[in-house]
């Protein structure tokens, strides 16, 4: 490692991140938001749109709710991960946001953008942004009433069987095969 490389590391070790995507189908339009502490705790958010909407408003919406959510947590420092180019270039100011559609969300999401020290906005292709995608995909198969809120969903990665967690090791010294053997 370069000391440019473990520079860039230490400055980014207390940064949080935030995922954004939206997916639609038949029963509606969702948006997910996966924060990512700054020791890698996942926290995933999701919801679902009851109002007219283009995709382009999803995806903004979509970040909102990530940028609230790590508001929420009293986060600081956030890198801010999409699929959208329109909405990523446009956070950035690359790009001019001419639909009137989508005025307010660029200027509501500005305005949050003020509770954090420091925030940047980076593009990242779809199939980079699985989780979140999966995430949004999941909220829409769920049909709730307008305020039908559901607790949070904790994703696991299970590196062993549950059984596993029972056996104990034999203290007699010789190795698990040896009465196999």
């Amino acid at each position: 490692m370069t000391l440019f490389e473990e520079e860039v590391e230490d400055k980014d070790k207390d940064k949080w991140i935030v995922w954004l995507d939206d997916a639609s189908n038949p029963l509606g339009h969702e948006v997910g938001a996966v924060l990512v502490s700054s020791d890698e705790q996942y926290i995933p958010f999701t919801a679902k749109l009851g109002f007219d909407y283009t995709n382009n408003i999803a995806e903004h919406e979509a970040c909102a709710l990530g940028i609230q959510a790590a508001i929420d947590f009293k986060v600081k420092l956030l890198k801010v991960y999409g699929d959208s180019a329109l909405v990523i270039h446009q956070m950035k100011g690359e790009w001019e946001t001419r639909d009137h559609k989508l005025v307010p969300y660029q200027a509501y999401i500005r305005k949050l953008t003020e509770f954090f020290d420091e925030i940047s906005f980076h593009h990242n292709p779809r199939e980079e942004n699985q989780m979140v995608d999966a995430l949004a995909t999941l909220a829409s198969m769920f049909q709730l009433s307008p305020h039908g809120d559901l607790s949070y969903i904790e994703f696991r990665c299970c590196g062993k069987s549950a059984h596993c967690c029972l056996i104990e090791e034999e203290k007699d010294g010789k190795p698990w095969y040896f009465d196999i053997k």
